[in-house]
Order: structure tokens, then C-alpha cells, then sequence
């Protein structure tokens, strides 16, 4: 089925439930790495819940602020005259020993798999050593670069980390399609000037929406990519309310 660029088809499966399916092209993707492609979130919720209760903090607060930017902004935000490196530094190596359940999320290998090499790269909030752990613990392909903690000043919401990546790749970030599962990576994105393809995983549809995400999905299931070329075409698959 054709599908014009930007529009939605509803679609509906042998139980009569109805999805959306909308084109889109773009020349390069900008991938989140947690909660994205992979799920880390049992390790995230581990380290951080158990860095809150030794500092006397709410750990349900502390492990929801900490998803989707680098641990340094967290570490900052509730420890604001200590040693920041320091504990920053502790907070990962707790992040690199606790892999239990590091996995990645259904779709994202049999994406990448069908990507061009240099048409897509990870923008994390994670530090570069944590991000490669991670990426080889759910065994996802390593880009042969890509955006960390590590490359940048001014870490998510801002638009620094998705400028960076798009330029790495070679394209203005209004050419690119961001995936993010996040309030606070959407806000990234959008403030970039990209699009964004939000994910349910993390948080619920209203929060996503109400950061600016242009579409709703629930996994890289409901990505295909059915066009190469100097654009690549997507074909997105949105739940009906999205």
C-alpha cells in the first residue's frame, strides 16, 4: 500500500483492531540507546534506588529523574556541594558491573540489521564506556560513532546532543527522524529541529505527547524501513488514538 508522506491509513488485523500507518523519510536516525533499543531499566532502577537510600533521598524521585540524562546532571541536582566526578564516577562503575536484564528491546536488532551503516548512530545520556557495555551486553551492532555523555556540555533537553549527532552523520538535525522514549529526549530533539518517534516503554503516551513527540509508537517493531535511497523511507505503525 502506498502511503503519501506524512499521512495516516488506518489499518485494521483479523481482530478488528486498528493501527495507523503512516510514511515517512528522512536521511539519517538518531537513536536513544535505553529504552529505546535496549531495556535497562531493571539496572538504571537498581543503581539509582539503591544511590538514593545511601543518601537519604526518595529513590521512586531520584530513579525518575535519572532516566534519559547523563548521571552527572542527577548526581549535581541533589548532591550540590559534593564532590560531583567523584561520585559520578561510582554511580557508573555500579551502572558497568550490574548488566542483569540488559537486553534489548523487540525490533531494535532487526532494525538496525536493515539500516545503512552510516545513515544512523546513538545519541545517549549515558557515558561512553557505560553505552558500550551496555550496547555489547544486548548484543546490538556498535556504530562506529556515536553521541555520549562524554561529547557534550549541555546534556538532554537541550538540543546539543541531537545537533552533535546529526552532524556526525553528515545532516542537518531537520533531516533527521529522532527516536526517544523520554520527556526529556523528546524535548532534545524537538528543540533541535528534528522529528521525533517517541516510544511508550518509559512513560506513558500524555507525557510524550505533551513534550512535543510527533508520533507515538510502542516499539522499533512498528518501524520498517520499505524505501533506500538519499531518503529512506519509513513506515511507521501508531496506535489509533496517537
Amino acid at each position: 500500500m502506498l502511503i503519501p508522506e506524512g499521512r495516516c491509513v488506518p489499518i485494521y488485523n483479523s481482530h478488528g483492531d486498528c493501527r495507523r500507518m503512516i510514511q515517512v523519510q528522512c536521511a539519517a536516525l538518531l537513536f536513544d540507546l535505553d529504552g529505546v533499543l535496549i531495556n535497562s531499566t531493571p539496572a538504571v532502577g537498581r543503581v539509582w534506588r539503591r544511590w538514593a537510600i545511601e543518601h537519604g533521598f526518595n529513590p521512586e524521585e531520584v530513579v525518575a529523574k535519572a532516566h534519559g540524562r547523563p548521571s552527572l546532571t542527577t548526581v549535581r541536582e541533589y548532591l550540590p556541594s559534593a564532590d560531583h566526578e567523584k561520585e559520578n564516577r561510582e554511580v557508573e562503575r555500579r551502572e558497568i558491573e550490574d548488566l542483569e536484564g540488559v537486553v534489548p528491546l523487540p525490533g531494535s536488532l532487526e532494525l538496525l540489521a536493515s539500516l545503512p551503516a552510516d545513515r544512523w548512530t546513538i545519541v545517549t545520556s549515558c557515558t561512553r564506556p557505560l553505552a558500550e557495555v551496555r550496547i555489547k551486553a544486548a548484543g546490538l551492532p556498535l556504530p562506529k560513532k556515536m553521541i555520549t555523555s562524554n561529547d557534550i556540555s549541555h546534556g538532554k533537553p537541550d538540543p546539543e546532543p541531537y545537533l552533535k549527532g546529526a552532524s556526525l552523520l553528515g545532516f542537518g538535525p531537520q533531516e533527521c527522524l529522532v527516536f526517544e522514549d523520554v520527556p526529556a529526549g523528546v524535548r532534545s530533539g524537538k528543540s533541535a529541529a528534528a522529528r521525533v518517534v517517541a516510544f511508550t516503554s518509559t512513560v506513558q503516551e500524555p507525557a510524550l505527547r505533551d513534550a512535543g513527540a510527533d508520533w507515538i509508537l510502542k516499539t522499533c517493531s512498528d518501524v520498517r524501513v520499505c524505501g533506500y535511497g538519499e531518503q529512506l523511507g519509513l513506515s511507521l505503525r501508531c496506535e489509533a488514538s496517537s
